[in-house]
């Protein structure tokens, strides 16, 4: 038979209110009671009603987290170090996939309201006012993941994009490439407000390299669309000396058209890809990438968000980590 909170505090000698105050931390309790209290619920095994806890705390145990595509292998590494902190301090994952729209943003953030959870891991290629808007009004402590995250005053994590995408591009120019094109995975509207786009034309720029429009081409995080993209410059005769794909996913993509059209990679084109998820060193040849600590960001999201849900004081809200250049086969 299971124990409950009620023969927890009889064998403390306590009420159940207070045992119910040292379970939530709601209200002080003496040290002498807590200890005792704690003692009696490590003997016995006892674990609490997480629904039952949730209406005392106005809170669940449960971290909302709000993903744009769960098939991303940029999200499933994400989630990866979101789960382990989570788990470490007895968090559970409630997971929300949007497949990139908005409106059902807005219906996953007033879901994971309605779950009273405890906070909210917002993952998004383009954060919108009206979901950080409706997400502030909660009240839900949350933590954003996005390319414009620090355009807004909110808890985020992230990487320095504008100085890694000129660093790459300035690779390219050093092995003396000078026809780079780059390959955008993005939704912004404007691509001038690409921080990934402004790294690859400062870099240009600094080299007094003219910037060639036709070879910044829109594509999205997918192997077909990479694909379909060189193609169609092949088809024009337009091909650069180097490709630089702002993910990993395009970047295979445009290395199977490569191929496939019977072009050398790297002799006659190199290419490097964004992220270095798995694939990027399972495909060959291997992909020289702009390396983001994808784990350790969604570790460190999942670590504020407890800091925030305790009322922890987080020092910094836009957290950048460091990013690698890592050179493989590709180039």
């Amino acid at each position: 038979m299971a124990v409950t909170i009620k023969d927890v505090a009889k064998m403390a000698g306590v009420s159940i209110s207070t045992v119910s105050r040292v379970i939530n931390n709601s209200k002080p309790v003496s040290s002498d009671i807590r200890d005792q209290v704690l003692k009696v619920i490590k003997e016995t095994g006892y674990v609490p009603n997480p629904v039952a806890r949730s209406l005392v705390t106005k809170r669940s145990n449960i971290i909302g987290v709000i993903v744009p595509d769960i098939s991303s292998l940029f999200v499933g590494d994400l989630l990866s170090g979101i789960e382990e902190i989570g788990r470490m301090y007895e968090y559970d994952i409630f997971l929300c996939n949007t497949y990139g729209e908005s409106e059902r943003e807005l219906k996953y953030i007033n879901l994971l309201k309605s779950k009273a959870v405890a906070g909210i891991i917002f993952v998004s290629e383009k954060l919108e006012k009206p979901q950080i808007d409706l997400i502030k009004e909660s009240q839900i402590p949350s933590v954003y993941i996005s390319k414009n995250a620090k355009d807004f005053d909110v808890y985020s994590i992230g990487i320095d994009h504008k100085q890694a995408s000129y660093d790459m591009t300035n690779y390219f120019i050093n092995k003396g490439k000078k026809k780079i094109a780059f390959l955008r995975a993005s939704v912004e509207d404007n691509i001038e407000d690409s921080e990934r786009y402004k790294g690859y034309k400062r870099a240009l720029e600094d080299s007094g390299i003219d910037l060639d429009k036709s070879l910044v081409l829109q594509g999205d995080s997918t192997n077909e669309s990479g694909y379909r993209i060189v193609e169609m410059l092949i088809e024009k005769g337009n091909i650069p000396e180097a490709i630089f794909a702002s993910s990993d996913e395009l970047a295979v993509g445009a290395l199977n058209a490569l191929l496939d059209n019977r072009i050398n990679v790297p002799k006659d084109v190199s290419i490097a890809g964004y992220d270095d998820t798995r694939i990027a060193s399972m495909i060959r040849p291997s992909l020289t990438v702009i390396k983001q600590p994808i784990y350790d960001m969604g570790a460190v999201a999942a670590r504020i968000i407890v800091k925030l849900i305790d009322n922890q004081d987080v020092e910094e809200k836009y957290i950048i980590l460091p990013h690698t250049l890592i050179e493989r086969q590709s180039s």
